[in-house]
């Protein structure tokens, strides 16, 4: 079992460093900083299944450091949730597919709401529909899945987690987001007690 685990993490790692790094990545944090920092609307995250835990993982991400998020339900959208988007929003959508009907179903219904919204996506087929009609494409290099069914998304999950991270960090510095900043947003745990000791070193 050591050396199969091992063999596993090699794998992932692997994946990660195949992870294609183009200028979309530039657009997607200059989209951030144009929608959320300066015309004060919100991220809005989405997903379905597994790709949906990540996509609201992502979210909590992003306002711990700053940037407004929610986690918007494909689904629930569908009933009444699209109420949630406004006009200075921005998406970001994860399909590995890029064909998960509710995401395409999702952009469309947001669209005929606001029109001129903007829509990044994370997925591994640059073919996709879903592709085709982003704003900014952000692909993971459609790795192989270390499930030994080569089905259940495993690598697929890990390179989405790593682009989320990707986004967060290089937001957070071009927003210059501080330990006094993550203080004011994260005052229970060990956390927000590190950050408060930080910020009083700083001043």
């Amino acid at each position: 079992m050591l050396s199969d685990i091992q063999n596993l993490l090699q794998k992932e790692a692997n994946a990660i460093l195949q992870i294609p790094i183009t200028e979309e990545y530039e657009k997607a944090v200059s989209l951030i900083l144009e929608q959320v920092h300066k015309k004060n609307g919100k991220l809005v995250t989405s997903g379905m299944g597994k790709a949906g835990q990540i996509a609201a993982n992502m979210a909590t991400t992003f306002c711990s450091s700053g940037t407004p998020s929610v986690f918007l339900h494909p689904s629930e959208a569908q009933h009444g949730d699209l109420g949630i988007i406004q006009e200075n929003d921005l998406m970001l959508v994860i399909s590995n597919s890029g064909k998960t009907r509710e995401i395409i179903e999702l952009l469309d219904l947001t669209k005929r709401l606001y029109p001129n919204i903007k829509f990044i996506v994370i997925t591994s087929n640059p073919e996709s529909l879903l592709a085709k009609k982003a704003d900014v494409s952000l692909f993971t290099g459609a790795p192989a899945e270390v499930c030994p069914l080569g089905l259940t998304p495993t690598t697929s999950t890990t390179i989405m987690t790593v682009i989320g991270d990707i986004l967060v960090v290089n937001t957070m510095k071009h927003t210059s987001f501080g330990y006094q900043d993550y203080a004011k947003r994260h005052h229970g745990g060990y956390l927000g007690e590190k950050s408060r000791e930080q910020s009083s070193v700083d001043k």
